[in-house]
């Protein structure tokens, strides 16, 4: 049902009172504007938190082995606790309900050889789970798995930056390195988020670590994600508990914060959490208060609007203009120039954010931008403030009788 007429008169009208749709137009664009800025910096700085924690699992419990300092149960102070593979088991019998994934690592160093290439890398003993807890990305081939820890299997999975350095161009999947002596077979090649660092690390079964390099069932540490139904406060919990349980086990004094300790992200979490809500209440606050302030100013543009048009209004009024139609023509005259000028607003603010986002890095805002369907829902909000305020009005004048309208002063 499109009025070709109707428009026609909307775009006159617009045209005859230029100043008074710029005026309009403005106070949305800045409303839109500064809405979008407002959000895009507070998502930069989130992106710049969530980068601290790097691309691990964010519910991860790292178990490390230490020396104790306080003498208890008869046992000398300076004993080295030595976690073995029962307690990754003991772990998964007392908490299994809210363990996600565990793994036991072994570290070494090792000298890698392929073709006459030769580099020092890190191999890592560690179970399958290991790739959820790291975030490993397999690029080609295949991770770990059950078969190779029972079996002691003489496998390996290399980082993108090994591959690069030992192999070039050449295929890596199948072929042999030799670590420290010992050929092992290629079956993957991984990548990491976090760089070449990560990406210069050679993983191998837990097993065939220990067998190979001590042949006992030691390891250096255990690392495990908690169940991510739980909150920060749970998990904290569950790790306090955990500690509890391996101090006991290894006869160490409560009080002795060295023997056994216990890094849980869920303090970081936490902590990021609560700066990230704080943060986001604070934008809410300005981003709203932003738009609440566009609000009243359409509104207040509305009002005026229609009662400056009251004298036209009689005239329709007097050569036969419906009620329906005098509000039909002021509303969609308010909307279609709010919405105009909300997207020119929202044009505006995300290309002031791609200007100077590389810029605001040195001040920890990472990457600062706004979902589109945020500032939409705020242009959208601005519409029907603005309809509402005109309508009202509108409808009041649309019901004076043409004589009092073209006396109004």
């Amino acid at each position: 049902m499109f009025d070709l007429d109707l428009w026609r008169e909307i775009f006159q009208s617009i045209n005859k009172n230029r100043t008074r749709s710029l005026l309009s137009g403005f106070t949305v664009a800045f409303a839109i504007l500064l809405f979008t800025i407002l959000f895009g910096i507070a998502n930069g700085l989130q992106n710049t938190f969530k980068e601290a924690f790097g691309t691990d699992a964010n519910n991860s419990i790292v178990i490390f082995p230490g020396k104790t300092t306080k003498a208890y149960k008869g046992l000398q102070v300076g004993r080295q606790i030595q976690f073995t593979n029962e307690d990754r088991t003991f772990i998964l019998d007392e908490f299994g309900d809210k363990v996600q994934y565990i793994t036991s690592k072994v570290n070494k160093s090792v000298n890698a050889s392929y073709k006459g290439e030769k580099n020092t890398y890190e191999v890592r003993g560690v179970y399958p789970e290991y790739m959820f807890i790291e975030n490993n990305k397999v690029k080609v081939g295949r991770y770990i798995n059950q078969n190779d820890i029972q079996n002691r299997a003489k496998v390996v999975v290399i980082g993108r930056v090994v591959d690069d350095y030992l192999f070039f161009k050449e295929d890596a999947i199948g072929k042999y390195i030799n670590l420290s002596g010992i050929q092992y077979k290629v079956v993957g090649v991984f990548t990491d988020d976090e760089g070449d660092n990560e990406e210069s690390v050679i993983y191998m079964p837990i097993s065939t670590t220990q067998f190979v390099y001590g042949n006992n069932d030691f390891v250096d540490l255990m690392h495990l994600t908690y169940n991510p139904e739980m909150n920060s406060d749970q998990a904290l919990n569950f790790g306090t508990q955990l500690t509890k349980k391996l101090k006991e086990r290894f006869s160490v004094a409560k009080s002795d914060q060295r023997a056994i300790r216990v890094h849980n992200m869920a303090q970081g979490t936490k902590a990021v959490d609560q700066m990230t809500m704080g943060l986001t209440v604070i934008i809410l606050v300005i981003g709203f208060g932003t738009l609440i302030a566009g609000v009243v100013g359409i509104s207040n543009i509305m009002i005026f609007i229609v009662k400056e048009r009251t004298k036209e209004i009689g005239i329709r009024k007097a050569l036969g203009a419906s009620p329906k139609s005098i509000v039909s023509i002021i509303l969609i005259e308010a909307i279609l120039i709010t919405a105009i000028a909300g997207y020119v607003g929202l044009l505006m603010g995300m290309g002031v954010l791609e200007l100077v986002g590389p810029s605001l890095e040195e001040y920890f805002i990472k990457d600062p931008s706004v979902s589109s369907s945020l500032v939409i829902g705020a242009t959208i909000t601005l519409i029907l403030a603005g309809a509402i305020a005109g309508y009202l009005p509108a409808k009041k004048a649309s019901q004076i009788k043409p004589i009092v309208a073209l006396r109004n002063d």
